[in-house]
């Protein structure tokens, strides 16, 4: 047979086994059917910041981390070593690498052993997917069948993301991810040449060379994936002597498990969601997670604490710390006291004070009386027991003073107070079949201490309430802010109001040691020492903190000022060193001193007591009380149908009112009336009592 002849034999025979081998892999590859891509699917459960940081992480229904990551996550040296220690033609081949095929049956042959497999990461990836290890030759070949299947349905990109989730290291630890927060405590985001050359070398063996139990197998592995990767030059003699320097962890940490109350509650709500992005602050939740665990622990035993921190400009939620300790079992640290009802002691004051603001029945300059009062059947007292005499309204809502602000509700109305918070969205709770009380002033209503931030939050705004949040995604910003356009047309407070209240509280004394510049803050403590409050705001944020027993045991001694306050002071320290101002006065405000007040404004009246002495000589005339003349009422974000409460003082029943020469349709036989603004401008308010005598005010309507 001539050379010619032989070489188109062998052309013939090499063609015919090219056409078998494609046909036979063609014919495996039906019968294998698709790859089965869905077994990358179940990832862990995971809970990120506002800036996409982990917040805590869930393991798979069977028990595994295995972390979402894309290779924009993971530092790029990494990946240089790997494709030098396992594929370096990774980019060129189409799933097997023929040469690295030649190359482990040569080395298998000289050495009458298996030294290396020839797999590339395209087939690990098909042998991870089925869950298969098998080394024997019908193995290999369905490794290298499923590896042709991949790369001709996925870039090679999308086969690095499933060897970045699928890889294994050690116990029930998969994926790049999973095992750098596992073995190092951090993201894989940027990692060391030696940590990234042990991330290379545990997939290849990861039972026997798991660092937590067989540390030397691994820091052995690790060298070689050094030294490897020093002979193709990617890294240089340097840095692998470096790198060799570095410890091999020998242990697992745990993964973070930060705001665990938000994130269970959250997880549990959307099971569906596989990642959920909160408006949570991950640097400042573990700050207070801190402070309130530290501070708590130094109060005294089964003592618990709860802080919310929320952004002033649109509600979101920075920072939620549930508990003192969410594994402290001995302080119930498991409840989530952010959403515990609780009696909020004094800290609705500032609110019904800001209600008489706005009814024009006080000013914060305005006089009334701390002195021994019965209502009923009900006599309140201070809290140290003592009574102050004649007070202005701005002291007694400073001292807290109990009688005045029972006082003022009962001028304004339990009903009121409670329906206006409703309206602003707050939550409260009553015992089954009782209505609202004078006790309300006192703590005797349920709240959360999620609603009492939303109170306050709505008065660091001017009185606008905005709904609290703390999801970061696109249905629920939707939601937001068509709550918040909502919110706005049922205003809490007017802005003079809120504003009166805040210069108020910002003259608040700091507690003893405290930093962090001025707030304007309240603190409350519950009837029988149960419950510490202390709430407050600058400019730009609003934070709240509760202390007691998750039991609602009392706690002698337990005060907010004491308790709360020093960890609310020390909150703002840790959001920022530096108080953004408050709120500018809005027009409106009547900056006077007691004696240049308004008559109805110079001394609060509240019951016969108080009551202008009659007779046949000192029948006073009618007097228009609110509003005062020449004053300014914010119109423009009340409902169309929200009256203005007109009221007078003095004169004969029955009474007649008129708004620019126009009689009211009115019953007379009260001096206080219901009146629909017809818009914005100036308008002139006459009364008319029964014997002519009339009284008259102009007041802008903006």
């Amino acid at each position: 047979m001539t050379l010619k002849r032989a070489s188109k034999l062998f052309l013939i025979v090499a063609l015919a086994g090219s056409a078998a081998a494609l046909a036979t892999v063609e014919a495996a590859k039906v019968h294998l059917g698709p790859p089965p891509l869905a077994n990358a699917e179940g990832l862990s459960t995971t809970v990120i910041d506002r800036n996409g940081r982990l917040l805590r992480a869930f393991t798979t229904l069977d028990g595994r981390w295995r972390m979402p990551v894309e290779p924009e996550d993971i530092d790029p040296r990494y990946f240089d070593i790997l494709k030098a220690f396992e594929d370096r033609r990774f980019e060129a081949h189409g799933g097997v690498d023929p040469i690295g095929m030649a190359r482990a049956a040569y080395q298998a042959v000289r050495h009458g052993r298996l030294v290396s497999g020839g797999s590339t990461l395209t087939m690990q990836v098909a042998r991870l997917l089925e869950g298969r290890h098998g080394k024997d030759a019908k193995g290999k070949f369905r490794q290298m069948v499923r590896a042709l299947q991949l790369e001709e349905e996925l870039s090679k990109k999308d086969i690095l993301r499933l060897y970045l989730r699928l890889a294994p290291f050690g116990g029930n630890i998969e994926g790049v991810r999973a095992a750098s927060l596992a073995y190092f405590g951090k993201e894989p985001k940027r990692l060391s040449v030696g940590e990234a050359a042990l991330l290379v070398a545990l997939p290849q063996s990861p039972e026997t060379r798991r660092p937590d139990r067989n540390w030397p197998a691994a820091l052995r592995a690790r060298n070689r994936v050094l030294d490897r990767a020093f002979e193709v030059g990617v890294i240089s003699a340097a840095e692998r002597d470096r790198a060799k320097d570095e410890p091999v962890p020998k242990g697992r940490r745990p993964f973070p498990k930060l705001a665990p109350h938000l994130s269970e509650s959250e997880v549990a709500e959307r099971p569906a969601i596989p990642v959920h992005q909160l408006t949570l602050d991950r640097d400042l939740q573990s700050s207070l997670e801190t402070l309130a665990s530290e501070q708590t622990k130094l109060l005294g035993d089964k003592l618990s604490s709860a802080i919310l921190a929320v952004d002033n400009a649109n509600g979101e939620i920075v920072s939620y710390v549930g508990s003192a300790g969410y594994l402290d079992a001995g302080r119930a640290g498991a409840i989530d006291m952010v959403q515990a009802v609780r009696s909020p002691g004094s800290t609705l004051k500032p609110l019904i004070y800001g209600l008489a603001f706005e009814a024009g029945l006080a000013h914060p300059d305005t006089l009334i009386e701390d002195k021994p009062t019965r209502f009923g059947g009900y006599s309140p007292e201070n809290f140290d027991e003592e009574f102050h005499g004649t007070v202005t309204v701005r002291e007694a809502l400073g001292l807290s003073l109990n009688v005045p602000a029972v006082k003022i509700l009962a001028a304004v109305g339990p009903g009121k107070l409670t329906t206006r918070l409703g309206r602003a969205g707050v939550l409260t709770e009553l015992p089954p079949e009782t209505v609202p009380s004078l006790a309300v002033a006192l703590g005797g209503i349920g709240m959360r201490l999620m609603d009492l931030t939303q109170l306050y939050t709505a008065m660091a705004r001017g009185g606008e309430p905005v709904p609290l949040s703390w999801r970061r995604d696109g249905e629920t910003l939707k939601r937001r802010l068509a709550a918040d356009r909502d919110a706005r047309k049922r205003r809490l407070l007017s802005p003079v109001a809120a504003w009166y209240v805040s210069d108020i509280l910002k003259d608040a004394p700091a507690p003893l040691n405290a930093r962090g510049g001025r707030l304007a803050y309240k603190t409350g403590t519950s009837y029988g020492y149960r419950d510490a409050w202390a709430v407050g705001y600058d400019g730009r944020h609003t934070v709240a903190v509760w202390v007691g027993r998750p039991d609602g045991a009392p706690v002698p001694g337990l005060m907010g000022r004491l308790a709360a306050a020093p960890i609310l002071f020390d909150a703002f320290q840790r959001i920022s060193e530096k108080r953004t101002p408050l709120k500018a006065p809005p027009a409106g405000v009547i900056r006077k001193a007691g004696a240049d007040l308004p008559p109805p404004l110079k001394r609060f009246r509240d019951g016969p007591d108080d009551a202008p002495p009659a007779g046949p000589f000192l029948d006073k005339p009618p007097m228009i009380a609110f509003p005062p003349d020449r004053s300014e009422l914010d119109v423009a974000d009340r409902d169309a149908d929200e009256p203005v409460v007109l009221k007078a003082e003095g004169g004969a029943l029955p009474l007649t009112w008129l708004v620019d020469g126009a009689p009211m349709p009115v019953d007379g036989s009260e001096r206080e009336v219901a009146w629909i603004p017809p818009g914005k401008g100036f308008v002139k308010l006459q009364v008319i009592d029964a014997k002519g005598r009339a009284d008259r005010v102009t007041v802008r309507l903006r």
